[in-house]
């Protein structure tokens, strides 16, 4: 396997994380260690978790699975999202943020973890607080590097900005959404992240499932997450989005892909990621996303694939610029 350096941290890690969400959920604690001994297997050495996953539960579970092997993993867990009742048991506060990893890192069954990030946007709390909390964690050596996820590229930025000026541990890595029918993280995000040299870990390659090869326009689900569960539905509800899974699935097809083992080849072959997270209920879906580290994609094979989606706008309104055409002369505005 050809290991990939996260960002500027000298650490490497698969070309492929595989995320624990599903266990202790949809996973059992037994299609949870098979999940994990094939991704051992295969050489992965990146796992994704998260503290509200399963109520903890995915926590638990994956400290249980590294416990002999702790040392040869690169661990990650985030927080933000509510644990509990309690009106602080949420959020990015310093307050929430200290007991949170004491929560995770007793769950794990570890004294530290390699990459801790903050789940989402918190506009109560300042981003000073959240990230002198993070910078004590390093230097208490509970974490070894902060990260984010769900943030905007401005609020990275910023937060960037702040770390530099009051010499604060930095973000290191990004964790976006990204997809085939999700590529908004190409406007800013991806090259923010190039520009910085931070790792990147996006979630979703599969799009929830839609891109699975299981969905199209007259092929829509009538049960699972994409319709059950309200974040998915309305994450991936556009019937655009299913018209260019139906054409990405006939195009897989037909060079004698698995669509899933695509669509994952794809987000890895973009030149600021550092590996996709996957994940799986069990170890025969597993198996077609695991199969896109066989596959090398081109800069053409990869345009070609990203042609049956639309790119999402620029990041200015100036879209002549992106098509090639500028002005002349002096008059330029």
């Amino acid at each position: 396997m050809d290991y990939r350096t996260l960002g500027r941290t000298g650490v490497q890690v698969s070309p492929i994380c595989f995320g624990t969400m599903s266990f202790g959920g949809d996973a059992d604690e037994a299609a949870a260690a098979a999940m994990f001994h094939r991704c051992r297997e295969a050489g992965v050495n990146f796992f994704d978790c998260a503290d509200v996953y399963a109520g903890g539960r995915s926590e638990e579970i994956l400290g249980r699975l590294i416990a002999d092997c702790r040392d040869d993993l690169v661990i990650t867990s985030k927080t933000h999202f509510p644990t509990g009742q309690d009106v602080n048991a949420r959020g990015s506060s310093r307050r929430h943020v200290m007991l949170a990893i004491e929560g995770s890192l007793r769950r794990l069954h570890t004294d530290r973890l390699d990459l801790y990030f903050i789940h989402g946007f918190d506009p109560k709390t300042p981003m000073e607080e959240s990230l002198r909390a993070l910078d004590d964690l390093v230097h208490q050596g509970k974490i070894l590097y902060p990260g984010v996820s769900n943030w905007a590229a401005w609020q990275i930025a910023k937060a960037l900005g702040i770390s530099a000026l009051k010499n604060l541990a930095r973000f290191e890595c990004i964790q976006p959404m990204y997809n085939l029918v999700k590529r908004q993280a190409e406007v800013e995000i991806l090259p923010l992240a190039f520009a910085e040299s931070m790792g990147v870990i996006s979630y979703s390659p599969l799009g929830g499932g839609l891109l699975s090869g299981k969905f199209g326009r007259a092929t829509q689900p009538e049960s699972g997450r994409l319709v059950e569960n309200k974040v998915y539905r309305t994450r991936y509800g556009e019937p655009a989005y299913y018209e260019i899974a139906e054409q990405f699935t006939g195009y897989a097809q037909n060079l004698g892909y698995h669509p899933a083992t695509l669509a994952v080849a794809w987000v890895m072959s973009h030149p600021a990621l550092t590996a996709p997270i996957i994940g799986a209920r069990n170890v025969e879906q597993l198996a077609p996303s695991l199969a896109a580290l066989d596959v090398k994609m081109s800069r053409e094979w990869r345009e070609e694939i990203s042609a049956l989606s639309s790119a999402p706008p620029p990041a200015t309104d100036r879209s002549e610029e992106r098509a090639g055409v500028f002005y002349q002369g002096t008059q330029a505005k």
